[in-house]
């Protein structure tokens, strides 16, 4: 019982429960089978049910009377989320293994195209596949591999080849703000929410060079004396890192229907830098897994395409490299997450952060100043000198489920 400090109240009757549990798993799809566990504590009868996680290629798992749209669901703190469309969206791609950076862009023609770069792919091309150039002539290789059909580009040669794709798909971009504190919506003296706004359009090489100018020019730097004399300039963010997570936004964002009205945004604020991107981990793979295992590629095409000019190494080495810098200029690792199929990457800087005390008159707004940075259940209940039951049950779960407060893993309850 929450509201009596979590006293044991047992069960009516173990037996009966389970069955009435098994037959709500039997109305799911694909079936679920729950692990039963009964125990006697405190002179009472207790049941858990455990629920083995379906696998991804088996996901969603959805209540069969609403049907899938109207029946599945995630979990957000204590509430029950019907998911969006566009989350159950992310799963069939996965299955069906849907790429969207191959379909054709109907609407666009080649009139746009930067022929200096085309000519570098085929130079690429022709001495990587050489038995395709030996068969085909140069004119006929963009087509031959899939960049072209009857006049059209796909997806992944316009956002690489075209000097501006925004003229057929407006919102594949990057908007960059800079926000004059830790929060939207605060202004500075003269009252601007933004002391620098940008919409940034190109191709994805353009894009990422302007949005990498746009962070270095809104950010700090100084001048450091290294060990051995020699004058060095420091960044206020490892600029090696930003320019992954804008690569990484660019090319492993969701290019869906649902989503190509989303550009990618960069958020800086007093104390972090965020990149968000639409779409979630590809695969559905926790974000415990990102730069520790061999995550599929939602955009293979794009990144084959992106590699060939030199764009990126398509080595999975992106993640890696954002921890490595961050530790180098010894500031936090990245945090990742992925809530409500939106992939963040947030840097906080050196700024040095306020301490924070725990007042019970103003409890919310302590535990999230506290969390700024993530925290463990374990530090949250130390903080408000609390159980950690009532401390979850009394603050946090009702600020998740609020969503002033984020998992840093949204597959994991615990995070």
């Amino acid at each position: 019982d929450e509201k009596n400090d979590f006293a044991v109240c047992g069960v009516y009757d173990a037996q009966d429960l389970q069955h009435k549990v098994t037959e709500q798993c039997r109305d799911m799809e694909p079936q679920v089978r729950a692990l039963f566990t009964s125990a006697e504590i405190e002179g009472k009868v207790v049941v858990s049910a455990e629920i083995p996680a379906a696998d991804v290629l088996r996901r969603p798992v959805y209540y069969k009377g609403k049907g899938r749209l109207g029946g599945s669901f995630v979990r957000v703190g204590d509430a029950d989320e019907l998911m969006s469309e566009f989350e159950i969206y992310g799963y069939e791609a996965y299955h069906r293994h849907t790429k969207n950076d191959r379909r054709i862009v109907e609407e666009a023609d080649l009139s746009l195209w930067k022929e200096d770069r085309l000519a570098k792919y085929v130079a690429a091309i022709k001495k990587e596949r050489p038995n395709l150039s030996a068969l085909v002539s140069d004119a006929e290789i963009p087509e031959k591999m899939g960049l072209v059909k009857d006049g059209h580009p796909s997806l992944a040669a316009l956002m690489t080849f075209s000097h501006c794709p925004q003229v057929f798909l407006p919102q594949l971009c990057v908007t960059a703000v800079v926000v004059p504190g830790r929060t939207k919506g605060e202004s500075d003296a003269d009252g601007a929410r933004f002391t620098d706004n940008k919409k940034i359009c190109g191709a994805i090489p353009e894009m990422l060079d302007e949005a990498e100018a746009f962070v270095a020019r809104n950010t700090r730097s100084a001048v450091v004396f290294m060990a051995d004399g020699v004058r060095k300039t420091r960044t206020e963010y490892p600029m090696k890192a930003v320019r992954e997570a804008i690569l990484n936004a660019l090319i492993h964002r969701d290019y869906s229907a649902y989503s190509e009205t989303s550009p990618v945004r960069i958020e800086i604020y007093a104390d972090r830098l965020e990149v968000i991107s639409k779409g979630d981990i590809y695969g559905a793979v926790p974000v415990s897994a990102l730069g520790r295992a061999d995550i599929g590629k939602r955009n293979a095409f794009l990144v084959d395409t992106l590699e060939a000019i030199d764009k990126t190494e398509n080595r999975n080495s992106g993640i890696a490299t954002m921890r490595a810098e961050c530790r180098a200029f010894n500031l936090p690792e990245p945090i990742f997450s992925c809530v409500h199929g939106e992939f963040r990457v947030v840097f906080k800087n050196a700024q040095p952060a306020d301490e924070v005390k725990f007042e019970r008159e103003h409890a919310e707004e302590s535990i999230l100043a506290f969390c700024e940075l993530p925290r463990s259940r374990e530090e949250l209940a130390a903080f408000a000198g609390k159980h950690q039951n009532y401390v979850m049950s009394t603050w946090v779960r009702p600020l998740l489920a609020a969503g002033k407060l984020l998992r840093t893993d949204s597959q994991s309850p615990k995070s």
